[in-house]
């Protein structure tokens, strides 16, 4: 995983990972709004099947995730195609995941939002508007595989100011 700009990212897709409570739905947005992208929420895109089962404490497995990464995935190459840059919001947590969205768009970037789970199950337990419970962080951490130095990914300190995070991923990206 690059920790300073090798390469421009130009427009290139960007995918804001990390275990749940990392601030990928904030960091997003704001990212989104800096190079004038679409924000894509990878949530709105569960199944209810999964949704239930994260509600009711049940960690995800590869499976239940296939699906869901390629809804993201084609709706990243959709807007692609179309010359709109987006910035999704994707947990992303294996390489495995990270292939399947690269399957549907190869030039994703991503953008790595680093955080301890201590920190994580904190900001977890403190929202009040998600499905997610903090009994879950943990699942995150033993899934999480985080991007190797082969792979076009920025990481990023999560518990830095948004603005930091944001103007980082600027930076790396070259825009």
């Amino acid at each position: 995983m690059n920790e300073a700009p090798e390469h421009s990212g130009g427009n290139a897709p960007v995918v804001v990972m990390g275990v749940a409570g990392s601030g990928k739905t904030l960091v997003g947005r704001q990212l989104a709004e800096e190079v004038c992208a679409l924000f894509i929420e990878g949530d709105q895109f569960h199944p209810p099947s999964n949704v239930a089962l994260m509600a009711s404490g049940t960690a995800l497995n590869d499976e239940n995730r296939k699906d869901w990464l390629d809804r993201i995935g084609r709706r990243i190459a959709e807007m692609s195609a179309t010359g709109q840059r987006t910035v999704t919001a994707c947990s992303a947590l294996k390489r495995i995941y990270r292939d399947c969205l690269r399957g549907h768009c190869p030039d994703i970037v991503f953008l790595y939002l680093d955080i301890d789970q201590e920190v994580a199950e904190q900001r977890v337990a403190a929202r009040h508007d998600h499905f997610m419970p903090a009994s879950l962080v943990r699942s995150q951490f033993e899934a999480l595989d985080p991007p190797g130095e082969d792979e076009r990914a920025l990481g990023v300190d999560a518990t830095l100011p948004v603005t930091t995070i944001v103007a980082k991923a600027v930076d790396y990206l070259g825009s």
